[in-house]
């Protein structure tokens, strides 16, 4: 017999939509750049639909980034699931890759940068703080790494996001070849 596909409602869908937009648009623009208006346009929906939604943009912009980092936990899973050393270091290696994979067309990447900037919003700063301890306890979890190994691996992965947001991998001065040593995303 087969499986049967759940029909999403149209709020649903729309819900779905919006929030697929809102990631491409946040990431451009960021928090504070970016009006309902243009997730509603590239969602093409209307603002007031996007209201009905969301009842704010603070609202909007938290549900994306929870969104977000639903997509970094299941890049994490798909890494670990994958990994074939099934030690601490290699588990950990497993999902830097995934993640690194995740990260290649930048969007949860820049939603997550500025979703930094703006931490001075409680409400953000909240989903951000519950996204990070996700990602934390997945990982420590996952791989039975110890604290330092965690430590190090979010460390790395924060260092990877200042590689490819200032386009570093190409660049072939010193300083950025040292920051860049041995580590290679896609």
């Amino acid at each position: 017999m087969a499986a049967v596909t759940p029909v999403l409602s149209t709020a649903e869908a729309r819900r779905e939509t919006v929030l697929d937009s809102a990631v491409l648009v946040f990431a451009h623009g960021g928090y504070l750049g970016t009006p309902i208006a243009a997730v509603a346009e590239h969602a093409r929906i209307s603002p007031a639909y996007v209201f009905k939604l969301f009842p704010s943009k603070e609202v909007l912009f938290v549900a994306t980034l929870e969104r977000c980092f639903q997509q970094i936990l299941a890049a994490l899973r798909r890494g670990a699931d994958a990994s074939p050393e099934h030690t601490p270091d290699g588990l950990l290696w497993a999902m830097g890759g995934a993640y690194a994979e995740l990260i290649s067309d930048r969007s949860l990447l820049m939603l997550q940068v500025h979703a930094q900037s703006v931490s001075d919003q409680p409400e953000i700063a909240a989903a951000l703080r519950r996204g990070l301890q996700q990602v934390v306890t997945f990982v420590q979890t996952r791989s039975g790494a110890t604290d330092e190994a965690v430590q190090r691996f979010v460390a790395y992965g924060q260092l990877c996001h200042l590689i490819v947001t200032a386009g570093l991998l190409d660049d072939t001065d010193s300083w950025a070849r040292m920051l860049t040593a041995g580590l290679h995303h896609p």
